[in-house]
């Protein structure tokens, strides 16, 4: 049985189309839950969570104007809750995206979001593709190798650090679709829209 009474999740919102997205999923956990960029909501969750549907660069701009970061970073950085981040949540954990043009990231998991090089295959890349593990980690508890979750992305995330690499997806190129720094989590694919495995994961997440 998974037990939450002790969990209550702060949802981070930017504008992001994916948010009642999420909230919904974490209710069907009958998870305590809050869409909010407030101060005492954020410092009262034990877990935050960044959805995320943009382009790099859009994305901070808009972070960097509706959410208090340098709250969130005391609470991840110091406190040590665990954050989730989605897609593009995910995403601007790097160092530099190169959507586009040249943007800075949150550099909280150090490395570079390119686009990916699908040689002859369609960009975006979108629908079911495989997790394929590459590190122990508590994310992927009870995930069997080659688990299909749902993607919509052009761009990936280059780790520096390939300890940092949870699992890893192929298309055309391999790119981390999970990383993990400490209590830092972020997943490239939509756990909201992959169903069992999707919830699984944010399940793991959730007992962190």
């Amino acid at each position: 049985m998974f037990f939450v009474q002790r969990i209550k999740a702060c949802i981070l919102n930017y504008g992001s189309g994916n948010v009642g997205s999420v909230l919904n999923m974490l209710m069907l956990l009958k998870v305590d839950v809050i869409i909010s960029n407030e101060h005492t909501d954020i410092q009262g969750a034990t877990h935050l969570i960044l959805p995320g549907v943009a382009a790099f660069g859009s994305a901070m701009e808009k972070i960097k104007k509706t959410i208090p970061l340098d709250i969130v970073s005391r609470e991840v950085h110091q406190i040590k809750k665990p954050f989730l981040g989605i897609c593009v949540g995910m995403q601007i954990l790097a160092d530099k995206g190169f959507e586009f043009e040249e943007y800075d990231g949150l550099g909280w998991i150090s490395g570079e979001v390119k686009k990916i090089d699908a040689g002859e295959l369609i960009l975006p890349h979108v629908g079911w593709n495989e997790l394929i593990p590459r590190s122990s980690s508590n994310l992927m508890q009870r995930i069997e190798g080659h688990s299909d979750v749902y993607f919509t992305h052009s761009y990936a995330f280059h780790a520096k650090d390939p300890s940092h690499i949870v699992a890893e997806t192929k298309y055309g190129q391999c790119f981390p679709s999970v990383i993990q720094k400490d209590n830092i989590c972020g997943v490239q694919f939509h756990p909201e829209k992959s169903q069992k495995i999707g919830m699984a994961i944010v399940k793991n997440f959730l007992s962190m």
